[in-house]
Order: structure tokens, then sequence, then C-alpha cells
């Protein structure tokens, strides 16, 4: 049969469809990515980012398919009548959490611990969730759990196994595995956010630190894992405890998991709901001090929510390239309609500034150990950025979608995944006004951190007159104190803005004049695709996906 034509049977030729998006190469394909790690300090780990870029795009990329449509499943007792409290997994889901676990995704800040180690930890979770993003969610626990463990010297074994590059899902005691995973339990249905209403109550066993629990968890994440820290009220107040899945001597913990969410997106991974009734479990930190000892945590895990927000921002954005390249219409690529570039190129934008926002801060808390200024910094910028990076990702993923049409909204595309996904980041480690408050609480109760984050955006100052301009003013509205509750919104949102354009102008990104004119020069509306027509869209499409 000649090409083209179809057989006689058949009632049309199919053409003018994309080919398969994968296999690719994410590590490759992401300039700006290469370009952040050598900026951050992080170029010795370009072969294990090479590595696992090759590995998401190509293996990877299809496993989050099986993981996502095979949903896990509640397994309260044995076929015998036994309760065992289990969730049944798709292989997918193993393989995945196996790959990331021994590439470093939950550890290798930890278990390789040189300069740029957070960096590179960071990349590797950027990578990953771009192929599937359910796994981010015990991935990112176990690795911000690991600085709160090593505060006690009975939780040694357990920091050190949940830092190791091994992944072991067996239901068996610790002691008997290499590595292990972890969840938290921390909101409960009367309280939600406020964690200090949780009525959850632990009760001295004995005097080194072992409680026993009564009460439940609202949202219990990754009911799966090998332990979780939780918060309860102790005596002196609310408490961090960690909670094993097994007791030391290999028996079942005394908790129940009464059902699994049934959730909008995040389906390859389990969150369920839990009632302790007796629970063993080993204190963190001291009585009453549960939030600040949680707090070890935040930076690292709001970290993540900045870099999950942005890899659904890379991966929508690869898609709706990869497709408008492939597909004509009116006689021409979609990818060449003018209209269509300045779409492509205002989410390409949008994606290069979150990015370079991400790995600053990552290099931010990679450098705080020995650099105050930095650890202060990063404390308040990972706030700023959570809010913003994740508020951006629903409506960029969905401009995505459009770009593909109605095929965009089919499930055979990653598309629908990703939309349903992209809001989630912006809830887990606190809902976006938890993140503007805490961005006011650090102005004004750890004055280092207001004087850190207005060094950093001093530094870009004088490389663009936008930029100036909306700097001064948030300058002079933070040095008279007119950061209020009501406006904190607009505030973080400015801050974030002007963070993401002081990385561009600081690197002499190609982006940043347009990101100036564009985000703070007023040089755009309030819908993707309103660059100025005078904009050089050819070069962010570019630098977007060779």
């Amino acid at each position: 049969m000649e090409p083209g034509k179809a057989a006689p049977f058949e009632t049309h030729v199919v053409d003018n469809q994309p080919p398969e998006f994968g296999p690719r190469d994410l590590w490759t394909d992401d300039i700006v990515l290469r370009e952040g790690i050598a900026r951050e300090g992080a170029d010795g780990f370009l072969d294990p980012l090479a590595r696992y870029g090759a590995l998401a795009g190509d293996e990877l990329y299809t496993l989050g398919f099986d993981a996502n449509r095979d949903k896990p499943r509640l397994k309260t007792h044995d076929r015998f009548g036994q309760r065992i409290d289990l969730v049944e997994f798709h292989p997918a889901y193993h393989r995945l959490m196996q790959a990331a676990k021994q590439a470093g995704v939950a550890g290798l800040s930890w278990h390789a611990p040189q300069p740029g180690g957070h960096v590179a930890r960071a990349a590797l979770s950027y990578l990953h969730h771009q192929a599937e993003a359910g796994t981010s969610c015990p991935l990112t626990m176990t690795h911000a759990a690991v600085p709160v463990l090593r505060r006690e010297a009975a939780l040694r074994e357990w920091a050190d196994k949940a830092a190791a590059p091994h992944y072991d899902p067996r239901d068996v005691a610790i002691a008997d595995k290499p590595g292990i995973t972890l969840g938290m339990g921390m909101t409960e249905k009367q309280g939600g956010s406020d964690v200090r209403s949780n009525a959850t109550r632990a009760t001295a066993l004995s005097a080194d630190g072992e409680y026993t629990l009564v009460g439940h968890k609202w949202f219990f994440s990754a009911p799966m894992s090998d332990g979780w820290l939780v918060l309860a009220q102790a005596p002196a107040g609310l408490t961090c405890f960690l909670m094993p899945r097994r007791m030391p001597d290999g028996g079942k913990n005394a908790f129940r998991l009464m059902r699994l969410k049934d959730k909008l997106g995040d389906w390859a991974n389990a969150s369920g709901e839990v009632e302790f009734t007796g629970t063993w479990a080993r204190r963190i930190g001291e009585e009453g001090r549960g939030v600040v000892t949680i707090l070890q945590m935040v930076m690292l895990t709001r970290l993540d929510c900045m870099l999950g927000a942005t890899a659904e921002m890379r991966m929508a954005l690869a898609h709706a390239l990869h497709h408008t390249r492939h597909r004509s219409t009116f006689g021409k690529p979609l990818a060449e309609h003018a209209l269509m570039r300045n779409v492509l190129a205002d989410l390409a934008l949008e994606w290069e500034a979150a990015l370079a926002l991400c790995l600053r801060v990552a290099g931010a808390v990679d450098r705080s150990p020995q650099q105050p200024r930095e650890a202060d910094f990063a404390r308040v910028a990972t706030a700023i950025g959570k809010y913003w990076l994740c508020r951006r990702a629903p409506a960029f993923v969905n401009e995505a979608q459009e770009c593909l049409g109605g095929a965009g909204y089919v499930e055979e595309s990653i598309l629908p995944r990703l939309f349903r996904q992209s809001p989630l980041n912006g809830i887990w480690e606190g809902s976006g006004n938890i993140q503007c408050l805490d961005v006011l609480r650090a102005l004004a109760r750890e004055p280092e951190c207001g004087e850190a984050l207005l060094a950093e955006l001093a530094s870009a100052r004088g490389l663009d007159r936008d930029y100036d301009r909306q700097f001064d003013a948030i300058a002079s509205q933070l040095a008279e104190g007119q950061a209020v509750e009501a406006g904190s919104r607009l505030l973080v949102e400015r801050l974030a803005l002007l963070l993401q354009a002081c990385v561009l102008l600081r690197t002499g990104s190609p982006a940043a004049e347009l990101f100036c004119r564009s985000r703070l020069g007023g040089a755009h509306g309030l819908a993707m695709g309103t660059l100025p027509v005078s904009a050089d869209f050819g070069m962010l499409i570019g630098r977007a996906l060779p």
C-alpha cells in the first residue's frame, strides 16, 4: 500500500498528529536547570543528575501512568481476620520509589554531605516529580525528617535509614530493613492548620521519652510508611513524636487505619485517616515544643512544594511545546503562529523564573550551616516562594492544556494528571494564607530574616529600571511598618516577583529584562500570552525545550 493512503477497509488516514512525547532526557533538555546547577555550586553531581534525568524521562515517565491508573488500596485485615492496616500499591509505584531512593531523591543531601548536596537533591526531586508527582510526598517527608530525628540519639538508626539510598516496602521492623520511609500526622478534624488545637493525648510511659498516644489524625500522610512524625498534647503542651509502624520487638503498633482519602489528584500516593489506641511513640525534643521541633522540617518541605509546582509547570510546558511543534493548522505548525508563540513564550518565561528561584533557595539551604545570612534568607524565602509558585501552577498547567486543545483534557495525556495535582502543593505544608501570615511573622519577630531578604533584593538594584521602582516601593512599605494581615497576599506576591527578577538579573539570564518589563513594569495582562509584541518569543521558547 502506498504511504499516506488508507487501506480499502479504513475510513481515513491518521496524520497531523504529534509523535509520542517520550522517551526524553529531562536533564539534557533543561538548559535552565543545568545553568542553575552550575551557578549554585552543584557541579560535583552532574553524573547522577544526568543519569536520573534520562531515567525519569523514559522508564519512570511510563511507570507514572500505571501507578496513577491503579490507585492504592487499604487492607485493614488479612484473610484470617487479623488486623494488619496495610496499603497495597501497583508494582509501578514500588519501582518509582526504589529508583528515587536509590538515586538520592530522599537522602542525597544527608548521605553525600558535600557542598551543593541540597541543590543536587532539589534537582533530583524536580526531575522525579515531572515523571510522577504522588511519590514525591513520602520522598519529601522522608528527606525532611532526617535532621529532626538526628536530634535524638535514640533515633539515630531511624535517621540513618531514612537517608539511606535503599527502598524496602516490607512490613517488618526497621532493624531488618536497609532503608525506610517516613510520613507525617499533624491535622485533626477540629483544627486543620491550627495544630495547637490538637486533641490527641500523649501519656509518658518512662523517663527516657516513651509515650502512648490516644486520639486521631484526619489527614495521615503516607500511611504505608515505616514511621510517622506526629503532634500530640503532652502534659507540658503540644509535643512532637516519632510513631513507628512496628514496635522495637517487631510487633504491630496499636493504631488503626480507618480509610484512605478519595482525592482529586495525587492518585499514586495514599493519604488516610487514623486512630491511635494506646499507640507507642518516642518523644522528639522537649515537651511543649512540638511546633518548634517540627519547624525544622518546614523549610525543606516547603522547598519541595516549590519544586513540585515548578516541575508540574515544566512538564506541562514541555508537552505544550512538543504538541504545537508537531501539529499544523492553516498551513504551518501551531508553534509558528504569532499568538501561540506569545502564549508559549509567556509560559516559558514564567517557568524559567520559577526554577531560578527554586535553585536559589536550594542554594541558600545548602549554605545555611556555614552562613547565617543564607539561613535567614532561606527561612523567609521558602514561605514566599511556596505561596507564589504554588499559586501559579494551576493556571499555568491549564494554559498548557489549552495548547493541546481537547487532547489535553483526555487521560491518555499527562496533562489531566498534572492539572489535578497542581493545586495540591498550595495546600500541603500550610495553605496560601498560612504562608503569608508566616512571612509577616518572620518579618516582625525575626528581624534578621527581613534584613537578609532586603539585602538579597538590594543586590540587583541598578540593573533594571522597573525592578528599581518596585524595590524602592517595597523597601519603603516594610520600613514604615505597613505590612498588615489583610494586605499580606499582595505584599508576598510582590516580594516573590522581586525575588524571581533578582535571580534572573543577577545571573544575567536573557529572560531578565522581559520578566521585569512584564511582571514588574505593567507590560502584561492578567492572562498568559499577553507579552509585548516586540518580545523575543523565539529566545524564550528555544531555552525552554531545544
